[in-house]
């Protein structure tokens, strides 16, 4: 499996991964769904207003969110190993892991593999959840960073 990845850094703020981290997390969440083709994405990484208007006009939901994810929409036929865009809001994601506890590359991490997972059609449905979840924890697990849903003390 090799990926092609587009980063897109849309803000100046401290404490942004490198492109070299985001690849290496979205290398880890397809190699944990056990992805074996070649794939392309993108992960633009945004401000709250961009993110918030992305939020409305999707989802229809108010606000900023932490990622969003923009499945490829091709054919089968087509052959594409585009799998789409993951769009992730850096303050809400440093934010959100000092509110948690966590350490905002593990955070970082959770997100870029959740964003990947969705991606490959895992759902929050009641069906997948538990098994998205899963992933996300032995995804992380083999970076070496906690259980994203434990207690942070836990770590």
């Amino acid at each position: 499996m090799s990926l092609e990845l587009d980063v897109q850094i849309a803000l100046d703020l401290p404490g942004l991964p490198s492109q070299a981290e985001l690849r290496r997390w979205a290398e880890a969440a397809l190699a944990g769904a056990r992805y074996h083709k070649d794939a392309e994405l993108t992960i633009r990484v945004v401000n709250e207003a961009e993110i918030a208007a992305l939020n409305e006009s999707y989802r229809r939901k108010q606000g900023p969110t932490n990622v969003l994810s923009f499945p490829s929409e091709a054919p089968p036929e087509v052959g594409s190993a585009l799998l789409g865009d993951i769009v992730i809001c850096a303050p809400v994601v440093l934010r959100e892991a000092v509110q948690q506890g966590k350490a905002p590359p593990a955070h970082w991490a959770h997100l870029v593999a959740h964003g990947v997972l969705h991606l490959l059609g895992y759902d929050h449905d009641e069906e997948q959840a538990t098994v998205m979840e899963s992933l996300e924890i032995q995804i992380l697990a083999g970076l070496g960073y906690p259980d994203p849903y434990g207690d942070p003390g836990d770590s």
